[in-house]
């Protein structure tokens, strides 16, 4: 699951933090398979936010297939920062470093780059650990219509990984959002490589 800084806020000449609360939200998928995020503000200032993060991953059967625990710090300009922990049941372990920043901003336009870095340790003793490493840009035009595009590198295994996005908001009031997220992707390595593969879903968000 990604997180944003939703309680974050643009108003003509500068950001303002309009938001401290709760943070939760539920994608589904049609294949089934749903997702849940929840993001508790800890502690900040009229600059700073930090924040609890969780998520859980859940397969068409409402099997967990992944759960992640962390911190996010979030800046009223639009950076980001998060450390994140996740757990892959018959997988093992990923530690995640990730940022943002905000590149351009005005009463229509958003622009982000970002950046990770995810330390990955395989339950098989025989697999040395080994990172994954990867970033991209993401838009939003009027906070309504957006646009993303990232890549990943693996170097154990020489996989590169390409992602292409939309996303859509239907409807946003000051508690809730619901949003229709579509994109492609595809993977390749030296001894195979995937097509571009379809994927969408909604998204629902609700600040408690």
């Amino acid at each position: 699951m990604e997180y944003s800084p939703e309680y974050m806020e643009y108003v003509p000449g500068h950001f303002a933090r309009v938001r401290r609360q709760a943070h939760g939200s539920l994608t589904v998928n049609p294949d089934g398979t749903s997702g849940t995020a929840l993001k508790v503000p800890l502690a900040g200032n009229d600059r700073n936010i930090l924040s609890a993060i969780g998520s859980a991953d859940l397969s068409k059967n409402q099997h967990l297939t992944s759960s992640s625990v962390g911190l996010a710090l979030d800046n009223i300009n639009g950076h980001s920062a998060s450390v994140m922990k996740t757990h892959i049941p018959g997988f093992g372990d990923q530690l995640t470093a990730a940022g943002k920043v905000n590149l351009y901003q005005n009463d229509n336009h958003n622009l982000n780059a970002n950046a990770f870095a995810t330390r990955n340790m395989l339950n098989m003793p025989q697999v040395p650990n080994f990172n994954t490493v990867g970033g991209g840009l993401d838009y939003m035009y009027k906070n309504k219509i957006g646009a993303s595009a990232s890549a990943a590198h693996t170097d154990f295994i020489n996989r590169n990984d390409y992602s292409l996005g939309g996303r859509l908001n239907l409807f946003k009031d000051r508690s809730n959002s619901l949003d229709f997220n579509a994109g492609i992707k595809k993977f390749e390595t030296p001894f195979m490589k995937s097509g571009w593969e379809p994927n969408y879903g909604l998204s629902f968000s609700r600040f408690f």
